[in-house]
């Protein structure tokens, strides 16, 4: 019972509103040495948890390149190139970013873009470039449609990829309840739903450029 301190502890410390970072790490300490390990044994474990998630790794190589690239007009040059197309709008580059991420997550590759890669300095630059002139406020929205797009896109296309963790906690749990189902199938049964996120997002995106011609 004493291990569920940690619990206490994140409600608490939540509830003060402290560094969630902070607090995440007070709880994991206040668990494990209430579990009877000693603060190196903690440290380990927290060790092992980074090595095994080797995406955190990867996330640190990442963003001092997309640094980079903006500093060397990244974002300037995808304005210059969307500027250059009469037909871009910003719904219309959405829709493809759209199908771009739901594809890509589709066959696994969830970290080869997102929010950090490719939204903030490739794809909302290109979306602002094509709806321009803008304000302050309709700026404001074109960046948050164009992160919503990318969250549609990976939620609802990385459960088509059968070896992705929410498809294996599933057949895990049906498992142990006694139910066998093969990841293929669960993978074959959100294609449907993928379609409707498409078909459905990309309805609003058409919405969203009329709203924004207005």
């Amino acid at each position: 019972m004493l291990t569920l301190l940690g619990v206490a502890v994140i409600v608490l410390g939540f509830a003060l509103r402290f560094n969630p970072l902070l607090v995440v790490i007070a709880a994991a300490l206040t668990s494990g040495l209430a579990a009877g390990l000693s603060p190196v044994e903690v440290l380990a474990a927290f060790g092992k948890a980074f090595n095994t998630n080797r995406y955190v790794t990867v996330a640190w190589l990442v963003l001092p390149a997309i640094a980079v690239l903006e500093r060397a007009g990244l974002k300037e040059q995808a304005r210059k190139t969307i500027q250059a197309l009469r037909a871009a709008t910003p719904g219309r580059i959405l829709i493809a970013y759209l199908a771009l991420r739901q594809i890509s997550a589709a066959l696994g590759m969830t970290q080869v873009a997102g929010h950090a890669q490719t939204v903030r300095p490739l794809v909302a630059p290109m979306a602002e470039a094509a709806a321009e002139p803008l304000d302050e406020g309709r700026r404001d929205q074109v960046k948050a449609m164009t992160a919503a797009t990318d969250n549609v896109g990976l939620f609802f296309g990385e459960d088509i990829f059968l070896a992705i963790g929410s498809i294996l906690l599933i057949v895990g749990f049906l498992d142990q309840s006694g139910i066998t189902v093969e990841p293929l199938h669960l993978s074959m049964w959100a294609i449907p739903s993928a379609i409707a996120a498409f078909v459905i997002h990309g309805g609003r995106l058409m919405l969203f450029d009329r709203k924004l011609k207005s």
